[in-house]
């Protein structure tokens, strides 16, 4: 496959990938804020489907992407710059994965009250507080990790 076309995806899916986890980021943080039960309850479905279809998917498309343009770019996989972005990619994943859990735990749980009509428990938000807690170093290690896809420092 052409490099440009490679180059291309990988922008594209990192746009989706990065894109989908602010976006939902912003809308679950919102919703919350709101203390409105049926809406965090509307928001955290669709924030689940949208990880699943946007981020799940783009979470393999990234690595297969990258490495591919190493590869036809010829950068030593020993480059500072890339390992770091490795380094960096893994600990966003790391943090996404338990977020993933989390959001399907927030997602159950604001249902469930939204059809009871009550208030959501102490233990959606000691959830909600984690899956937040969680999105900041992923957050950052992506805007790094951009910094180091353009800079490619030596």
């Amino acid at each position: 496959m052409d490099y440009v076309v490679v180059k291309w995806l990988h922008i594209l899916s990192s746009t989706f990938l990065f894109g989908t986890g602010i976006g939902s980021a912003w809308y679950m943080l919102f919703a919350n804020v709101s203390r409105d039960v049926r809406a965090i309850a509307v928001v955290s479905r669709y924030v689940v489907i949208a990880d699943w279809l946007f981020t799940a998917t783009t979470a393999v498309i990234q690595p297969a992407t990258g490495f591919y343009m190493v590869h036809l770019a010829g950068y030593p996989l020993h480059s500072r710059w890339l390992m770091w972005s490795v380094v960096l990619y893994v600990l966003a994943g790391a943090c996404w994965l338990p977020v993933v859990w989390l959001q399907m735990r927030l997602r159950d749980i604001a249902a469930d009250a939204a059809r009871a009509g009550t208030d959501l428990p102490p233990l959606y938000w000691r959830y909600f507080f984690t899956w937040a807690g969680l999105g900041v170093p992923a957050f950052i290690a992506f805007v790094v990790i951009f910094w180091l896809m353009v800079a490619k420092p030596m």
